[in-house]
């Protein structure tokens, strides 16, 4: 099975991920549902029952041969069974044909890898990893446009926050939010209006920046630094203006971003949390407790926004973000150094001429507006009064 071409129908299928497991056909997550290949390849057969055209993929519709290769250019024999489901000797081959030769042994010892990887235009973070001793595969798909703050968007006081010299802005939410592609768009900004040296740390790369006023150096995991920690200690010998950190996964990086942000630098980061307060808890908890009202000290002057974000099904197709944005101010600090934490809840309720905005109060004004429906707004909204 040719793994490029089956990565082409996932982004030209508009699909944010594809999965690949032993014993399934190929499965796209199209507006974050998840969906067989074949029920996705359906929808754009070249006729349909009122005789009108469907859209096709550059004009071809795909098909599966005998021989189990993906082709273009001609009709479906049937509506089921173009795909088979996956062998391990599907997915072995499939790992053969997407891996260099450190990277099979790094699977092979870690059991876990993570990768960038290009097709033509179109280009893709892909996890390949072990479940029942058998390889398995997702590739996220990455828009081949370099997104803007427009296009994500982003609120006016984002403007104003990315214009701030130094502290810490923090990207949170759950996987598949898109937290990189936010960030992305963060980096694009500065690029465009700064002459910084900007310089970021991932794994592993996705979008691929191209120098404009600024200077953008981009290091990958595993090939460009050992770990996120390593990276951040000697990045200050680098003359950065910008650091972005792909995530913040640990004591050391979390540890190393905060003193980045105090000593002048602008510092980006991801964190999997789901609102503000949860956030600065996570930042704190993982310090030993004799360092804790150290790090709430620093959190209160350096951590200038934290930014939740949640995708939604849109109405009509697509998703749309709703987004909490939490900003430090005077109220924001002082609760951070009286460990009142659970109150910035209401701070950010109260805030709204600041910039703050609420998520519950996001996901009804997006209802409001006809952007989501009911039942989405509602499942958001019950799942948020359980988190309380």
């Amino acid at each position: 099975m040719d793994i490029k071409k089956l990565l082409t129908i996932a982004a030209e299928q508009k699909a944010s991920d594809l999965h690949l497991v032993k014993d399934l056909k190929p499965i796209l997550r199209i507006d974050g549902q998840l969906v067989p290949i074949d029920e996705a390849l359906k929808k754009n057969k070249l006729s349909t029952d009122n005789g009108q055209a469907a859209p096709e993929y550059n004009n071809d519709i795909y098909v599966l041969s005998e021989e189990g290769e993906i082709l273009k250019g001609a009709r479906r024999k049937s509506e089921d069974g173009v795909f088979s489901p996956l062998t391990s000797i599907d997915l072995e081959s499939i790992a053969n044909d997407l891996l260099r030769g450190e990277q099979r042994e790094r699977l092979f010892k870690e059991k876990d890898l993570d990768f960038g990887y290009s097709v033509d235009d179109y280009r893709f973070r892909i996890n390949l990893s072990y479940e029942r001793d058998n390889l398995k595969m997702v590739a996220r798909v990455i828009n081949n446009q370099s997104p803007t703050l427009e296009d994500v968007n982003m609120p006016p006081v984002i403007y104003n926050l990315l214009d701030m010299k130094q502290g810490l802005i923090l990207l949170t939410g759950p996987t598949g939010c898109g937290k990189s592609t936010s960030l992305a768009a963060m980096i694009n900004y500065l690029n465009e209006k700064y002459n910084y040296n900007i310089v970021t740390f991932e794994d592993p790369i996705e979008f691929i920046f191209k120098s404009n006023k600024s200077i953008i150096t981009q290091r990958q995991l595993g090939f460009d630094f050992p770990s996120f920690a390593s990276g951040l200690r000697h990045v200050l010998r680098q003359d950065p203006n910008v650091i972005m950190v792909g995530e913040m996964r640990d004591l050391e990086t979390i540890s190393s971003a905060i003193t980045l942000a105090e000593t002048g630098h602008l510092v980006l980061a991801t964190l999997h949390t789901f609102d503000a307060s949860q956030t600065v808890d996570r930042i704190i908890d993982i310090f030993p407790p004799f360092q804790q009202n150290q790090v709430r000290s620093q959190l209160s002057m350096i951590l200038a926004a934290v930014i939740t974000q949640r995708l939604l099904p849109k109405v009509g197709g697509g998703r749309i973000v709703a987004r909490e944005i939490m900003i430090r101010n005077s109220a924001i600090a002082n609760l951070i150094r009286e460990q009142k934490i659970v109150q910035i809840k209401n701070v950010i309720e109260t805030s709204q001429n600041d910039g703050m905005i609420n998520l519950t109060r996001d996901i009804k004004d997006l209802y409001t507006k006809g952007l989501i429906s009911k039942e989405v707004a509602q499942s958001q909204l019950d799942e948020l009064a359980l988190l309380v």
